[in-house]
């Protein structure tokens, strides 16, 4: 004779998940504790001193400024008018790649930016460029 049980009958599952999840926390604290664990050893030495050869530095940008009434600056320091062309021809003999930003303030009239301009294509300075600032917006 049969008799059946009173407890239902369950087949055994494996969970994955949780398995996943153990394993994740397992591999992160083995890789804390071996990071943990490495010590970077080296050895001591004395290199040898040596005096730093003189640098020549060569400036490769240059910055000019017209101002009104043909005031030139360059990097911020004034320049005569008749001073700018030998100014130019050393900058350009010093460094063949100079490169010349040419600003104007917003007094300064179109003439003497040309006029700077064509002294700077007169040396043979190729790299030419403009810093160009947005006009105030005027109130009516």
């Amino acid at each position: 004779m049969h008799v059946a049980s009173p407890i239902p009958k369950k087949r055994a599952r494996i969970e994955i998940i949780p398995l996943i999840d153990i394993m994740f926390f397992l591999l992160a604290s083995f890789m804390m504790v071996s990071l943990s664990q490495t010590h970077m050893k080296g050895i001591k030495v004395n290199l040898p001193a040596q005096g730093a050869p003189p640098t020549t530095v060569t400036k490769d940008y240059v910055a000019i400024r017209v101002s009104p009434g043909n005031a030139i600056f360059f990097d911020g320091q004034f320049v005569q008018d008749d001073q700018v062309l030998p100014r130019l021809f050393q900058l350009h003999s010093a460094n063949p790649n100079i490169k010349i930003s040419i600003s104007a303030e917003m007094m300064s009239t179109h003439g003497d930016v040309i006029a700077l301009l064509d002294k700077v294509r007169q040396v043979g300075i190729q790299k030419v460029g403009y810093q160009i600032r947005a006009a105030p917006p005027t109130t009516r």
